[in-house]
């Protein structure tokens, strides 16, 4: 049997922002002010365990700067939210040919529970969370602090 190759786990494209928003339909559905843009993808062997290592790698990940200038502070230590957006084709197989392949994203059914189950994770451990909406079309205006961009897998 093949190995599965490691690119194909949970994703977060992590920015950190001054501000952020995901509008749909002309409505703003989630914003922030300050903190960390997350834009997921959820791969079909995704599980509750992967969202929970996934929720305390986001809590804990040190990109905002002490007082020093070095990147020691967690969002919550700088007093910030998480702006949480699916994004499926962080999912994609991208390793060959000229276009994205989908085969290695999850399901909308699983891919939906398991982004509404981090941002919850999130949340009990006191951060604040705003959201897109899965599967809508979004627009995501952010600024990009730094600008500091980092691709977390678990």
């Amino acid at each position: 049997m093949a190995q599965r190759c490691e690119l194909f786990q949970m994703k977060c494209l992590l920015q950190r922002v001054t501000r952020a928003s995901v509008t749909v339909d002309d409505a703003v559905v989630g914003q922030i002010q300050g903190g960390l843009l997350a834009l997921v993808g959820v791969e079909p062997d995704d599980t509750a365990q992967t969202v929970l290592r996934m929720a305390e790698r986001l809590r804990k990940y040190r990109v905002f700067s002490d007082n020093q200038g070095r990147m020691n502070l967690n969002v919550e230590q700088a007093g910030g939210a998480i702006l949480l957006v699916s994004q499926f084709t962080l999912a994609a197989d991208t390793t060959s040919g000229n276009r994205p392949g989908f085969s290695t994203a999850a399901p909308p059914e699983q891919a939906s529970r398991l982004c509404e189950d981090l941002a919850d994770q999130l949340a009990l451990g006191g951060i604040q969370v705003e959201t897109g909406r899965f599967g809508a079309h979004m627009s995501v205006s952010l600024v990009n602090d730094g600008p500091v961009t980092f691709l977390l897998t678990v």
